[in-house]
């Protein structure tokens, strides 16, 4: 095994570690009775919920990739933190390392993911939905794969990571899949990741602790400030985890084009105009800390409800919504009204 393989693997197992204590501490500050609302009739649509297809959970275990709470995933299990958490749908994605760890066979590894994922919606009718995988970097690819998975598969959105190497979702290079994606009007779900650039930066700190907020950040300033979100205004983006640091680095964002007048032209309407009409979900963000700075930037009508599953539970996420004190009808806005605006289909 060579050195580099090792530290993946050590980072993967590490990363793992510390969402389990995350998990733990959650469980332990939530030992009060779940809200009545999770007990109540299934109405939640959970936007960030992963799924292990048993092809790419082959190919994470031919590559030693130490994924454990999506190696060990079933439909079962998802079903049943589901009705635990009131969750009457969930829009499957495939979480991180995506396809990263199989360049030659990328293309072939997302189709098999989007059918199997798309049969699971077929068996267990209204209860799972599909943001399909797409075989990024490879553009070509990529725009195959949307074609398919929104004509034939009819899939809900696509599925991005937040940077591909030394690559974020504004770079010229993906023009032709933003153009694409604006064109169809369709939703774009981004999911984090760490770059190449940075990871195993600090000794014992896997990269989902720091870089997953950190990169998605830097995926909305490359989608503002390239342009792209200005230039490709019917993209419908969804943001993991709040908008991960993004809401309090909001006026350095907004002062940069202030700075930096050759920014103007990218943003006609102003930065926070284009942080407003992005769209975020709760997914371990479900708390006052990330909730209230987030608030304070976006309207509620921008923010649905996820839950990292099966790295979460979404009944840890219920409690802390309703802890938070929203009124009933700003929770059914977050918990299922949203997400209907951006995915219709699922309303049935």
């Amino acid at each position: 095994m060579s050195h580099e393989h090792a530290n993946n693997r050590r980072t993967f197992i590490a990363g793992l570690a510390t969402l389990g204590a995350d998990a733990l501490l959650q469980g332990c500050r939530s030992a009060s009775p779940q809200p009545a609302a999770s007990a109540a009739a299934p109405h939640r649509i959970d936007v960030h919920h992963h799924v292990g297809p048993p092809t790419y959970v082959a190919a994470l275990a031919d590559k030693g990739v130490q994924q454990r709470p999506v190696i060990e995933w079933t439909p079962a299990k998802s079903l049943e933190d589901m009705d635990k958490g009131g969750v009457a749908t969930a829009v499957a994605s495939i979480t991180t390392p995506g396809f990263s760890f199989v360049d030659a066979t990328a293309r072939r590894l997302a189709r098999e993911c989007n059918e199997y994922s798309t049969r699971l919606g077929r068996d267990y009718p209204g209860r799972f939905g599909l943001f399909a995988a797409a075989p990024m970097p490879n553009v070509d690819g990529t725009l195959a794969e949307i074609a398919y998975a929104l004509d034939t598969l009819k899939a809900d959105g696509v599925g991005f990571f937040t940077s591909y190497g030394d690559k974020w979702l504004g770079d010229p290079a993906f023009t032709p899949v933003m153009e694409e994606l604006n064109r169809r009007k369709a939703v774009a779900y981004t999911h984090p990741t760490a770059p190449s650039c940075c990871r195993s930066l600090v000794p014992d700190i896997p990269p989902a602790v720091v870089e997953y907020g950190t990169d998605t950040t830097r995926t909305i300033a490359s989608v503002v400030f390239s342009g792209t979100a200005a230039r490709f205004p019917d993209i419908r983006w969804i943001f993991s985890h709040a908008g991960g640091t993004m809401p309090f680095l909001t006026e350095r964002f907004t002062r940069l084009p202030l700075q930096n007048k050759s920014l103007e032209s990218r943003v006609p309407n102003g930065v926070a105009y284009e942080l407003r009409k992005f769209n975020y979900d709760v997914a371990q963000a479900a708390h006052p800390m990330a909730l209230s700075s987030l608030l304070k930037l976006v309207p509620l009508s921008q923010v649905v409800f996820g839950t990292d599953f099966p790295f979460r539970a979404s009944a840890d996420h219920v409690k802390g919504l309703t802890d938070y004190g929203f009124s009933a009808s700003d929770l059914r806005a977050i918990d299922r009204d949203n997400a209907l605006k951006l995915l219709p289909r699922l309303r049935a």
